[in-house]
């Protein structure tokens, strides 16, 4: 499967502790090998049509959406304010 990250995504990971950097390199990987495995917890964003969230941790984040057959992950961060 094929993900790209946007250029705010990355700026956005960045700015997140250490930790939670490397538990995405993990729910990444089962994102690759399913992206509706119940170890991420995928939601459809209701009021952001076409848009889904997935769980780096019970506080962060990861948004994407599809562009065909590739996910863009656009946006993470705490889930108080990623969804804004």
């Amino acid at each position: 499967m094929v993900i790209h990250k946007t250029d705010d995504f990355l700026e956005e990971l960045l700015r997140l502790p250490k930790p939670v950097q490397q538990l995405l390199e993990r729910q990444e990987h089962i994102f690759r090998e399913n992206w509706l495995d119940p170890r991420l917890h995928t939601k459809r964003i209701k009021e952001m049509p076409g848009v889904f969230s997935f769980r780096i941790t019970r506080r962060y984040r990861a948004l994407f959406y599809w562009k065909g057959e590739e996910a863009v992950f656009f946006s993470i961060g705490h889930r108080k304010d990623v969804y804004r």
